[in-house]
């Protein structure tokens, strides 16, 4: 399939209004404020782009270079409604701010999140990121946990938003595929997760912290593992309501590991099955 009678809109002017939503995408304070008031996303690559639809979410809008015509043929067909923007590379980079060498990005419809209740029902192993204001860290814990076989992640009210490009592209579009919403109040929703049956875990440095070895040893029916902010790590008082506190082992004199890392070693250590 080939992309010669595609209605495309070639672009020549970066101020072209028709495009303001992909302008600057590297500002974050400006695309964390704006992305979630406006409803919308930006899923960047023609893999993530891809996921994003096979998840059912809609796309408003296509932008890319030519030469990614033909591969995104197939994808753009099937959206007749979501205009396709098409300009040079160099207009590209001035518009958005950064290479785009990922084929395409894509302007998507952001979609409701659903009920913490609907997403905890069926599942036996959560994760909740608390206060991680890293993109890359947070989509670097959703693609552990797609991975590796969470079956939702939980965000608290101050973490940064997964649907963020950056979040969105380290995953590799993997926070299409892994149920997840916010948990809020927290750590108020520890109780919460404790009425659906779940064993909350708090990943920290404690004296009375048991191994995560232990805790893989004899887990529970349904664990809730909880993540905490880069830098400090979960709130005391997180710490303090959790039903128990586990520490990765560690060697030669380093205490922990990156959020994105812990969350790998203790998404694996109790995977089940």
């Amino acid at each position: 399939m080939t992309a010669s009678s595609l209605p495309v809109v070639e672009l020549t002017d970066v101020a072209d209004p028709r495009v303001a939503e992909y302008t600057g995408l590297t500002d974050v304070a400006l695309r964390t404020r704006y992305e979630p008031e406006a409803g919308l996303y930006m899923a960047e690559s023609s893999n993530v782009i891809r996921r994003a639809l096979a998840a059912g979410h809609r796309p408003r809008s296509f932008l890319m270079a030519p030469r990614w015509l033909d591969s995104m043929a197939d994808v753009l067909r099937a959206h007749p409604d979501a205009p396709v923007y098409v300009a040079p590379e160099p207009v590209l980079e001035e518009l958005t701010g950064f290479h785009l060498h990922r084929g395409a990005l894509a302007a998507m419809h952001r979609p409701e999140l659903p009920h913490l209740a609907d997403v905890l029902a069926g599942a036996h192993r959560v994760a909740v990121l608390e206060d991680v204001v890293d993109h890359t860290n947070v989509g670097a814990a959703f693609r552990s946990a797609a991975g590796l076989g969470v079956d939702a992640v939980l965000v608290t009210p101050r973490c940064a938003d997964p649907l963020y490009r950056r979040s969105v592209r380290v995953s590799m579009g993997t926070v299409f595929q892994v149920p997840w919403t916010r948990i809020d109040p927290w750590p108020g929703g520890i109780d919460v997760l404790r009425a659906h049956g779940f064993v909350t875990a708090s990943l920290a440095l404690a004296d009375d912290a048991v191994t995560l070895d232990e805790l893989a040893a004899d887990p529970p029916e349904r664990l809730a593992l909880v993540l905490g902010a880069e830098g400090h790590g979960l709130k005391p008082a997180t710490v303090a309501a959790s039903d128990v506190i586990v520490r990765i082992p560690m060697g030669h004199g380093v205490d922990s590991l990156n959020v994105a890392a812990a969350s790998a070693v203790a998404f694996w250590a109790t995977r089940r099955g």
